[in-house]
């Protein structure tokens, strides 16, 4: 290989996985690419494990989650499903309004249930006309031998096949959430599976299981070369191949306690596995869920015709913050600050291309504009990119009026200011003073 850098006549921008009007593209190249399921989606927990994980809903709070939720689902293709605890009796309310809101036709998004795989919680569900539930199914020798006693992984599947026969003679499909799979063996989840498959054959297509691989303590690889159970790629091909369950029956849950919740979704869904199951913006039990907002973005890329409206996530955002439930600052995409920028070196050079420092336009997919904060090290480049962005006007860096304005701020760092200047500041105290026609303009 030569050591010399060949000069070209025009940049290289890998606008085939970049494109100018879109999310970055997602290309399976080689054998792999076949294992793609032919559609994907994704199915929401916020009213069930986002309640579980600390969520405060009131029942109006909850049908307004739900409502939002819908708005993000492009029609009901991108998002499918919520799922709903029904014990207390808020719960249940809310359940009902929004399934009167799907059957309406005012939501798209179907309401379904979740429950423990046993008989009497079953029987809970017949009066509310569920057309599917969700059935907990813990999967591990952890749970099957400690968590229920008396214990054992034959007592645990002869409960778990009653509670699924008994869903499936009241009309319900049962969705069975294998809890702990990345930590059960396959000895005992892959013959159950199969059972379940068996007692629901009679009862025809419209009944057929759909199975959710939960990866409860979020211990799951997103390797090949990782060993089974915990190999995300590898237990979603076990399912399909071993126990015979196709991939538009499969879910994947992760949760992100050891930080690999979307690489791991994204990995079943490369496996074979239809369906990703978590909470928009990440809410859920201890570190959370798969924030959806996030795998959406990167199954648009796979999926190019999949449309959620990712921007109505601002409006969980806001709503999340008025139930004091806030966003992190610098949570991917919908964070306060994911596209803001403080360093001016960044802002001289977006105000040049905005490519150079953003991966897609962000206004346009997803309903936030880029942002400038000025500190200390944002310089004249991050204050021109500011004027640019609130006015349209790009002012060049050797104008007077700009290089006095920065003096100034430079000055109040010096003397010790470390709060940020914002735009309204600037505007009202001190382009007064150094850029008098634009102490007038409003963003």
């Amino acid at each position: 290989m030569s050591t010399q850098v060949r000069d070209v006549s025009s940049p290289e921008l890998f606008l085939a996985d970049f494109p100018e009007d879109g999310v970055p593209l997602v290309r399976i190249e080689g054998d792999k690419a076949s294992r793609l399921p032919r559609e994907a989606w994704v199915t929401e927990t916020t009213h069930r494990d986002g309640q579980q994980g600390g969520i405060p809903f009131t029942t109006d709070q909850a049908v307004r989650a739900f409502e939002l939720i819908d708005r993000a689902s492009g029609g009901g293709r991108a998002i499918r499903q919520a799922e709903f605890f029904v014990y207390a009796r808020s719960d249940k309310e809310a359940f009902l309004r929004c399934q009167a809101l799907y059957r309406e036709g005012r939501a798209r998004v179907e309401p379904t249930t979740w429950v423990r795989a046993s008989t009497n919680d079953v029987k809970l569900l017949r009066d509310l006309g569920v057309r599917e539930t969700g059935l907990l199914a813990s999967a591990s020798d952890y749970h099957t031998f400690f968590k229920f006693k008396p214990g054992g992984r034959a007592r645990a599947a002869a409960a778990y096949l009653d509670a699924v026969r008994l869903a499936l003679d009241a009309g319900i499909r049962p969705r069975v959430h294998l809890e702990d799979a990345t930590r059960a063996p396959l000895d005992f989840l892959l013959p159950f599976a199969r059972a379940v498959e068996e007692a629901a054959e009679p009862y025809g297509p419209s009944l057929a299981p759909r199975f959710r691989i939960c990866d409860t303590l979020g211990v799951g690889l997103p390797f090949e070369e990782a060993p089974l159970p915990r190999s995300i790629p590898r237990l979603v091909r076990a399912v399909i191949e071993r126990a015979g369950v196709p991939g538009e029956r499969l879910e994947i849950h992760p949760h992100n306690d050891t930080g690999l919740v979307v690489a791991n979704a994204l990995a079943a869904v490369l496996a074979g596995c239809a369906a990703v199951n978590g909470c928009l913006l990440g809410k859920g039990e201890r570190t959370g869920n798969a924030p959806l907002e996030v795998v959406l973005f990167h199954l648009m890329g796979l999926y190019p015709d999949l449309s959620p409206e990712l921007s109505a996530v601002n409006e969980l955002v806001r709503f999340y913050e008025e139930i004091g439930e806030p966003v992190a600052p610098k949570h991917p995409l919908f964070g306060r600050d994911a596209h803001l920028t403080r360093a001016g070196i960044h802002a001289d050079a977006l105000r040049k291309d905005r490519r150079t420092y953003t991966f897609c336009d962000t206004e346009r997919v997803l309903g936030r504009p880029l942002e400038v904060l000025l500190t200390k090290e944002s310089g004249l480049g991050g204050l021109a990119f500011l004027i640019l962005q609130k006015t349209g006007r790009d002012v060049p860096k050797d104008d007077e009026r700009l290089r006095a304005t920065w003096a100034a701020l430079e000055g109040s760092f010096q003397g010790g200011r470390t709060v940020a200047y914002g735009w309204e500041e600037l505007r009202s105290s001190v382009f007064p003073r150094t850029f008098p026609d634009l102490a007038l303009q409003r963003a």
